[in-house]
């Protein structure tokens, strides 16, 4: 299957799922542009809203869902932020913690008003 995501002012606001054959040309060979056509013709929006994924993360970084941006210029699918300190990882897109989640074997939840890992407690503690 050959995925979409519809892109709105850099926002994702839908991924669409195709058959294969939709972007195959006559020897076979994937096109994008086939599928953005063909997206565009069903649904009347603009050909460039529609951007090719990967559900397996082979191309373009991460797979979308809504509220993902697209980032031409990395042509890459970025998450929203999940805290306002934490930031992004050039290499994957992904944002992580400006300090390492702890290695010690413990359970922990990010404090964003104090920018720091919290150990969980158990509750029969």
């Amino acid at each position: 299957m050959a995925h979409f995501a519809r892109v709105v002012d850099g926002l994702v606001v839908s991924v669409e799922v195709l058959a294969n054959d939709v972007i195959r040309d006559d020897k076979g060979v994937e096109r994008e542009t086939l599928g953005q056509k063909f997206l565009s013709n069903l649904y009347g929006h603009k050909l460039l809203e529609f951007v090719q994924c990967s559900y397996n993360e082979s191309f373009r970084k991460n797979y979308p869902g809504i509220g993902f941006t697209y980032d031409a210029d990395r042509d890459a699918f970025i998450p929203p932020t999940p805290y306002p300190s934490w930031v992004l990882d050039e290499d994957t897109c992904l944002w992580v913690a400006p300090i390492n989640y702890p290695a010690d074997g413990g359970q922990y939840v990010w404090d964003e008003a104090g920018t720091d890992w919290v150990e969980v407690q158990d509750e029969a503690e």
